[in-house]
């Protein structure tokens, strides 16, 4: 019995050559690849830092007026 992972296909295997092609083009698309990921995360870094840098100001605000009233105004 074929295990249900493995699919029988009546047709052969690829050439080494085509084999070989397939991962030079492979290769050739990691770097891109590799490079939108960064930019990606960079992006992504800055916007948790920003969230975080508004997080600790207000923070901070609360601290400083802990125990007082304070009207804040909306900007």
């Amino acid at each position: 019995m074929i295990p249900p992972h493995h699919h029988h296909h009546n047709h052969l295997p690829p050439s080494t050559a085509n084999k070989t092609a397939h991962l030079a083009e492979l290769r050739a698309r990691v770097p891109d690849l590799q490079n939108e990921i960064n930019v990606f995360l960079t992006a992504r870094m800055e916007d948790d830092k920003k969230a975080a840098g508004q997080t600790d100001e207000k923070e901070s605000r609360e601290e400083e007026n802990y125990g007082e009233e304070v009207v804040e105004e909306d900007a």
